[in-house]
């Protein structure tokens, strides 16, 4: 059977957003078939308005309605750390514990030769100029533990150093066991990595 052409368009636009596959695209194209118009109204101005909305902030890669973003204008945070981040999702993350009170450094994603992304496509080589013309006395790479994040988290140790030398005190998020997780079922390079992260009791 031939699909009308709207229905079809919509299931090739949602196939291209991540984790989204044929089957879950149509799913969802035939669920807004049966959603009131002026909903559908609403969700298309939110779509149409996000990055008309938005900005990318110049100083820290962050997105916000804000230009430089909120958290980078916000004098009450603590100037003298900036924490690396790849994602502006993984802002959300750390805000969230309220234990960061900080500013960020958003990269755009992570080295990934595979992938042809190389330092040149992430937002690396502004991380030291901010850092030179400014009062950061610690630097977190907070990259996630993938392959991927160790190796940018390297690239980014290598560069400070080289740049700044040690004038800016260099960390390393602590990885490990999550909080309610068995060793039993955790995986070798976890627990080596919750071994090695051990502090005193």
């Amino acid at each position: 059977m031939k699909l009308p052409v709207a229905i079809q368009r919509l299931i090739n636009s949602l196939e291209k957003l991540p984790g989204i596959g044929p089957k879950t695209a149509q799913r969802l194209t035939f669920y807004l078939l049966n959603v009131p118009q002026t909903e559908l109204d609403t969700f298309g101005q939110a779509v149409s308005g996000l990055k008309k909305n938005t900005h990318i902030c110049p100083l820290c890669f962050n997105v916000d309605e804000l230009e430089p973003c909120s958290i980078c204008q916000d004098r009450s945070r603590n100037q003298t750390v900036i924490c690396v981040i790849e994602q502006p999702l993984d802002i959300l993350a750390i805000e969230k514990t309220e234990a960061f009170n900080g500013l960020y450094h958003v990269l755009g994603g992570v080295i990934d030769p595979l992938n042809n992304i190389g330092p040149d496509e992430l937002h690396i080589n502004e991380l030291p100029l901010r850092l030179k013309n400014s009062q950061v006395k610690e630097v977190i790479l907070a990259t996630n533990p993938t392959m991927e994040g160790e190796a940018t988290a390297m690239y980014l140790q290598k560069l400070i150093n080289e740049k700044l030398g040690t004038a800016i005190k260099l960390t390393r998020i602590g990885r490990g066991l999550p909080t309610g997780a068995d060793l039993e079922y955790a995986d070798a390079a976890t627990l080596l990595k919750a071994l090695e992260g051990r502090r005193e009791y």
